[in-house]
Formats: C-alpha cells, structure tokens, sequence
C-alpha cells in the first residue's frame, strides 16, 4: 500500500441551512488545514470565495482554494430567511452525505447547522432534528448525542439521556433503559473514537443533591443506584450518582472522562459556559463519524460576514481525529 492509500480520506461538511451562516462558515474553516470536501451549492458561498468544483471527494485543489461537491438548490441564498423550495435540498445533502460516508469515500461527516421548522415548513420533515435523521439513514441504529469541548482542560464531554423535553416531562422519560443504553453506547465510542481503553463514566442525578436519600427525589435510590452497581460488576468504570452542581469543576472532570447528564440543561449549561466556541457535537453509536458546531444557524447575523468559524474548525478537526482512530 502506497502513502497516497494510506492518506486519510476527507471529511463531508455539509451545507446545512442556506438561509444561515453555513455556507459562510465553509470557506472560513481552511484556515484550519483539515482535509474537507462541502457538499452543497457553491452559488449559495460568499462571492469572495475561492472554489474549486470536485467529482470525487479525493480530487485535488490547490491551498485555500475550497473543494466543492456540487449539489444545486431551486431557490438562491436569501440570508436570513429561509426559502421552503431549498428544504428538501438541505435534506438531500444530508442524505448523500451518509451515502458516501457508509461506502467509505468520506472519512466522516461535519454537518453544518439546519433548521428544523424551515425543513418542516419546506418539506414536511418528520425527525426532531439532525440526530434522529442520521440514526435514520444509518439502519435505524441507537444514538446519543455527545457535546464535547476541545479548547478546556481536563476536557469536558456530556451526554444528556433527554434532550428536547419540558423538564416536567423528565421523570417519566429518564428510565433504567434509557440510562443503561447510553452508559453503553457511551463507553463503546470512547474507547472506538476517542481512544479510551478503558473510560471512567460519571453520572449525574436527577435531583439536587442527588436527592440526598429521598428528602429531594426518589429516582436515584428507588433505581439509579442499582443500575450502576449492576453495569459496574460487568466492569464498566461507573461514579454515582452524583450531585450535578458539583460535577464540573476542573477536579471533578478529571476524575472521569464522559458525564450522563439527566436532562438537556443539566449537560448543555456546563460545556457552554466552559467552551461556548469550542463546543462539538458529536453523535455516538453511529457507523460513521459524525460531529457539527454547537450553534445553530443565526439568521440573525447570516449574511454579514462576521460569522465565528471556531466551532466548525473544532469540529471538522474533532472529526478527523476520530476518523483517525478507525
């Protein structure tokens, strides 16, 4: 096998919601030096931009210059606002992303932000977001969603067992299962994709104090406790559960190197105040890398150029050293 085998492939950025600060991202995220490819339609980039139209993911281009892998939208790019002819195109490149990634042509996927209600609005699309329609496309597999810094040390990484939820929702949803498939899918990513031989999990409480033996809540003694005593003797590294007010800390972090959070605010707040602009999200149990900036599509300064490339870079070099690991 020669080195030009042995070269990495490159990684899919995809072009996420046109109407956002995607297509302006792409161009600024060379500085960055990762190998990537954008998929998407190149009148959509700022005019500035410097491309260079690919059949193949592996054709070279010049430095600085951006490999673009032509999908073309109905509808031109309107900053700001969203045009429903451009949905089922966003979806599309989704799609054929996960198709090229499956086969072996990309090395991973970096998906730049979408918006779901455009998508809904546009093409009726029936996922809660990105996530589930990669599980989707992927064989309907089991995910979670990790949000990984890069920038902080020790390094934060948070799983949260519920997402998108009304915290009153939160109690009946946070199940035995539930928290045993993602200590599981967890434990598995971080020894395939983040190097870990072997990784220490903690896990947050529902309750404050982790219900400080029933004076603030039940769950974690009625069956978080057995839970991880029973995952624990199979030889799983578990801690908890534990009061999440005192979970993140520079010496608490070091003392594990993923956290399962109960609920969406309880892991996001943490890794946004520590790494606002580091921050990745990374989604575990799929058979192909894939992560994306932690934002969304800020209609609200799309089109000005003054977009912040830095959760992108973060997260087409995350990928990559994922991808690295494979």
């Amino acid at each position: 096998m020669d080195r030009a085998e042995l070269k990495m492939k490159p990684i899919i950025l995809t072009c996420g919601e046109p109407a956002g600060i995607g297509p302006e991202l792409a161009p600024k995220a060379l500085s960055a030096g990762i190998p990537y490819v954008y998929l998407g339609d190149p009148a959509h980039l700022p005019a500035d931009t410097i491309w260079q139209e690919v059949e193949h993911l592996s054709d070279p281009v010049e430095a600085g210059v951006l490999p673009v892998l032509r999908h073309d939208f109905p509808a031109p790019r309107l900053p700001g606002q969203p045009d429903p002819r451009n949905a089922q195109g966003v979806i599309d490149v989704i799609a054929r992303a996960v198709a090229l990634a499956i086969s072996g042509e990309a090395s991973g996927i970096c998906t730049l932000p979408i918006n779901k209600q455009a998508l809904k609005a546009g093409a009726a699309f029936p996922f809660p977001g990105h996530t589930e329609y990669l599980a989707h496309l992927a064989g309907d597999v089991d995910v979670v969603m990790m949000l990984a810094s890069t920038t902080v040390s020790p390094p934060c990484r948070v799983v949260p067992a519920t997402i998108h939820l009304a915290l009153r929702e939160v109690p009946t949803a946070l199940t035995p299962d539930l928290i045993e498939r993602c200590i599981r899918i967890t434990a598995a990513a971080m020894s395939r994709d983040f190097g870990i031989a072997h990784p220490r999990l903690a896990i947050a409480g529902l309750n404050p104090h982790a219900g400080e033996h029933g004076v603030m809540g039940h769950e974690e003694d009625e069956w978080m406790r057995a839970l991880i005593a029973r995952l624990s003797e199979e030889g799983l590294a578990l801690r908890g559960p534990l009061p999440a007010d005192t979970m993140f800390h520079a010496p608490a972090r070091a003392g594990y190197d993923a956290a399962i959070c109960a609920y969406h605010d309880q892991a996001l707040i943490p890794i946004k105040t520590l790494d606002f602009s580091g921050g990745v999200n990374v989604t575990l149990g799929l058979p192909f890398i894939r992560t994306s900036p932690d934002h969304g599509t800020a209609f609200d300064i799309a089109g000005k150029g003054i977009a912040d490339p830095a959760s992108t870079i973060a997260a087409l070099k995350l990928a990559s050293e994922m991808a690295s690991r494979r």
